[in-house]
C-alpha cells in the first residue's frame, strides 16, 4: 500500500475537534436549501463568493460557461462539461479515473485493510457495512479520489459494469480533506455514504460515494437523490433502482453537492499508472489502472 508522508499537526487536530462540536447535520441540511435556491439574490452571493475563493475553476469546458445562467448554485456546481472535455480512455483493460480530483491514497487491500493516512487504516468491512460485498475486494486493489470545491462534480463508470446492488450507509458528515483524513480514526467508514457494488469483465467492482460536512445528499442517475431517512442517522438500507443496469465505461454514475469523496476497490489486483501517487491530480477518463496485459 502506498501512504502519504505528511503528519498531523495541532492544526490538524484543532480542526477535527471544531468538526465534532459543529451541528454537522444541520449545517448541510442549511446548505442543500442555500445550494438549491432559485433566489437570484441567494445564488448570485454563493456564486460570487465561491468564483472569487477558486479561480481555477473552468468555465470554458462547461456547456454553459455563464454560471449566472444556472438556475442554482448547486445546478452550477454539479455542471455538465463539453463533450470534449473529458476524452475517456479506450484501451483494453483500462480503468479510468472516475472523477476530477486528487489522488489522497492507493494500494492494495490485503487483509482487507486500505490506508486513510500516514499511520492510519480502516477495512472493506467498515466501509462496505456488508461482509459478504467485502469479501470481493479482499487481495484486491483501491483508490481514494478527493474532490475539491473547484473540481468538476460529477461521478462516472470506472469500467464497464452491470449494478450489483447499492446501498445508503448512515454515518457522520466530517469534512474528508487531506486534514481531517490525518486525524479522524476510520472517517471513510463513518461518514454518511452511498456503496455501488459491480460485476466487470475484468472482476467486482465497488464505488464509495462519501459524504462530507455540506454535502446535503447523494445523487445517482438510477435513483436521483439519496436522501437519509427524516433525522438522518436510521440502519443501512438498500436501494433497489438500477439493479441490474449496465453502464458503459465513462457513463455518468452519479454527482456531489459541495467536495467530497470517491473510492473505487477492484476486486482483482491493479496496477496503478505511474503517474498515480497521493497528491497527484487526476481527470475523468484518464487512463488510472491496468488488469492483466494491456
Amino acid at each position: 500500500m502506498t501512504q502519504d508522508i505528511v503528519e498531523r499537526s495541532g492544526g490538524d487536530e484543532l480542526f477535527a475537534l471544531l468538526q465534532r462540536a459543529l451541528p454537522q447535520q444541520v449545517l448541510s441540511r442549511g446548505m442543500h436549501a442555500l445550494a438549491r435556491s432559485r433566489r437570484p439574490a441567494i445564488r448570485n452571493a454563493i456564486l460570487r463568493t465561491v468564483l472569487r475563493a477558486y479561480p481555477q475553476i473552468n468555465l470554458a469546458e462547461a456547456v454553459q460557461p455563464d454560471p449566472f445562467a444556472y438556475e442554482s448554485f448547486n445546478a452550477f456546481f454539479t455542471r455538465a462539461l463539453k463533450p470534449t472535455a473529458r476524452p475517456v480512455h479506450t484501451g483494453a483493460n483500462v480503468a479510468v479515473s472516475p472523477v476530477d480530483g486528487t489522488v489522497s491514497q492507493l494500494g492494495r487491500t490485503d487483509a482487507g485493510k486500505l490506508v486513510q493516512a500516514k499511520g492510519m487504516d480502516y477495512t472493506c468491512d467498515g466501509l462496505l457495512a456488508d461482509t459478504a460485498s467485502a469479501a470481493r475486494y479482499l487481495g484486491g486493489s483501491f483508490a481514494c479520489i478527493y474532490l475539491a470545491p473547484y473540481n468538476y462534480h460529477r461521478i462516472h463508470m470506472p469500467l464497464e459494469g452491470v449494478l450489483r446492488a447499492t446501498r445508503y450507509v448512515p454515518g457522520h458528515l466530517f469534512s474528508v480533506n487531506a486534514s481531517t483524513a490525518r486525524t479522524v480514526p476510520q472517517l471513510f467508514a463513518r461518514n454518511e455514504r452511498v456503496v455501488c457494488d459491480f460485476d466487470t469483465e475484468l472482476g467486482p467492482m465497488c464505488m464509495v460515494l462519501v459524504g462530507a460536512l455540506f454535502v446535503g445528499s447523494i445523487e445517482t442517475v438510477f435513483a436521483g437523490e439519496i436522501n437519509p431517512p427524516p433525522g438522518r442517522g436510521g440502519q443501512v438500507r438498500a436501494v433497489e433502482a438500477g439493479v441490474g443496469r449496465r453502464f458503459a465505461r465513462g457513463e455518468e454514475l452519479g454527482r456531489f453537492n459541495m467536495g467530497s469523496t470517491v473510492i473505487v476497490l477492484f476486486g482483482n489486483p491493479a496496477a496503478f499508472e505511474p503517474r498515480m501517487q497521493p497528491g497527484a491530480a487526476v481527470c475523468m477518463g484518464e487512463a488510472f489502472a491496468r488488469f492483466g496485459a494491456a
